[in-house]
């Protein structure tokens, strides 16, 4: 038989019982239905947490001091004093093949107030000219703090849209005061809105020049040192200062100098934390690597010293929780297979009772030449037909759910080709498995017993 003619006649025989062939492509509609509609569901829901990870900034690293231990009792994370501005420097003039842009932060808490009206805001943060490009944030309105701000210590700061929207309600931010503690600061720009994740809400911040911060809001930096005579001298501090390579006192006696003009301790001339941008997620291990050598020869660490910081990717937080929504999405597809598999078995079931209503016509096509194979041929295309019309009818309802869930819910969704394609080729394959059997009887029926069967 030619191709033509077999497939006309395996239409003929589905049209033959609408009702049953409707029945038997069930299974195999709701399997593929809900294999495109969770397919869809997943994959716009994994772009939506890449997007919302990537505006956390997953392709940073942040540095941070290591713990102390205490009389016993462990600072945890960051209680070392360790980190310099120059160390921020330093990765980036040292490690150009990993990191883009390194910024030093200074955190601060307190009341915020303009006018009559006070805010305690969710963080304050402090950076240099490289903060907001390496947190991913944007501008809405005005512009950022530059290099030259960052150097002099300027009173002027950026504020979330939560901050805008309490403190200013209507009125135009930029170019306004604000008190932050007991200092006055200039409103210079106001953040695009992030929304909110896990910690809280993210517009619900101020951000500053971390020279302000730690000047004026925590401490003095450039707190001023004193020789054996007394002498004040106002210099910024180096690593060398930092991190002696011998032995100096911090805290000279009252006999020599009074105490209010004693070195500050070593935490005000210290940053928080140091966050890095680096050109590639994937690198971020190797990253690391590289970064560490550069933050032991700043400290003047000696080998076998411990390090005095500590190194985190926020990749791996992304990584974690992709995984997450990954092996979710895989449950959810192996469950909607399970019910394409058991209407695979209904397909079988349907096949094997065709070849014994047809067995008549099986031998009178053995008995006019038709040979085997060309029977065999015959029932494996009508149950690839079923599987196949049923994959169609099933990717179009997957999209239609899809779609009304997305509606409903405001879920994001994304359409998937490959999935569709996919989808179409299981079903396509289901018919040839559960097909085969059924196919394979009928051939090999005899043609005078299958004549003479009523």
């Amino acid at each position: 038989m030619k191709i033509a003619n077999l497939f006309i006649t395996c239409l003929r025989a589905l049209v033959r019982n609408p009702m049953r062939a409707a029945l038997t492509i069930l299974g195999i509609v709701v399997g593929i239905a809900a294999v495109v509609a969770i397919r869809e569901i997943g994959e716009g829901s994994k772009q939506q947490i890449a997007n919302n990870i990537a505006s956390m900034g997953a392709n940073t690293v942040n540095v941070s001091g290591a713990s102390v231990r205490t009389a016993g009792v462990n600072s945890g994370m960051g209680g070392r004093a360790s980190l310099l501005a120059t160390d921020a420097q330093a990765l980036m003039d040292e490690c150009p093949e990993y990191v883009t842009l390194a910024s030093p932060v200074v955190r601060a808490s307190g009341q915020v107030i303009v006018g009559n009206t006070n805010w305690s805001p969710n963080s304050i943060m402090g950076g240099n000219e490289h903060y907001l490009a390496i947190e991913g944030w944007k501008i809405a309105k005005g512009s950022a703090f530059t290099k030259a701000q960052v150097d002099n210590s300027e009173r002027v700061c950026l504020i979330g849209q939560t901050i805008a929207k309490e403190l200013y309600k209507d009125t135009d931010p930029i170019g306004q005061d604000i008190r932050i503690k007991d200092v006055v600061f200039t409103v210079i720009g106001v953040l695009a809105g992030k929304g909110s994740d896990m910690w809280g809400d993210k517009d619900d911040c101020i951000m500053l020049p971390w020279t302000s911060v730690r000047t004026r809001l925590v401490g003095s930096s450039g707190a001023a040192t004193v020789g054996k005579a007394g002498a004040a001298n106002s210099s910024k501090p180096s690593a060398t200062s930092t991190f002696p390579t011998t032995s100096v006192s911090f805290y000279p006696g009252c006999d020599v100098q009074p105490y209010t003009n004693a070195p500050h301790p070593l935490r005000t001339r210290t940053v928080d934390s140091i966050t890095v941008l680096i050109k590639d997620s994937s690198q971020a291990r190797a990253a690391m690597d590289a970064m560490t050598p550069i933050l032991r020869r700043q400290h003047h660490l000696e080998p076998g010293v411990e390090d005095d910081f500590d190194l985190r990717s926020r990749s791996e937080f992304a990584e974690a929780v992709t995984s997450t929504s990954q092996t979710m999405s895989s449950l959810l597809i192996a469950v909607a297979l399970i019910s394409l598999i058991v209407g695979g078995v209904g397909i079988m079931n349907i096949m094997m009772v065709s070849v014994t209503e047809r067995t008549r016509e099986i031998g009178l096509r053995m008995a006019v030449g038709a040979r085997p194979r060309d029977i065999m041929r015959q029932f494996l295309l009508e149950s690839v037909l079923l599987c196949v019309i049923g994959g169609g009818i099933g990717i179009l309802i997957g999209r239609l759910a899809s779609s009304a869930v997305s509606s409903h819910f405001g879920w994001p969704i994304a359409p998937d080709p490959a999935a569709m394609l996919g989808a179409v080729s299981i079903a396509g394959g289901i018919g040839i498995i559960f097909g085969w059997y059924p196919a394979f009887k009928a051939s090999k029926l005899d043609p005078i017993d299958a004549l003479h069967h009523e």
